[in-house]
């Protein structure tokens, strides 16, 4: 979702086609996750920071908030399971 603002003026009957109800969702997102909630429902999921100002090398820094490949599909698959 390149833009919450706009998707969120468009009809809930659009919405509803591109974020089908009943369906998990996960929202993965390199900033602050508070926003992807109200997407991703109470079924859903939200890979993302909980805290601003970390430094160290990208790659520690997405191990350490989740953004890898493993947590992704780890995420998913509980989700799925559920």
């Amino acid at each position: 979702m390149p833009c919450v603002e706009a998707f969120d003026a468009q009809p809930q009957q659009y919405r509803d086609t591109v974020l089908t109800p009943g369906v998990p969702r996960v929202a993965i997102e390199a900033g602050v996750r508070d926003t992807w909630w109200r997407h991703v429902g109470s079924r859903g999921a939200v890979i993302g920071m909980e805290t601003f100002g970390a430094s160290a090398p990208a790659k520690a820094l997405f191990e350490h908030f989740g953004f890898t490949t493993d947590n992704v599909v780890r995420t998913v698959d509980g989700l799925l399971k559920s």
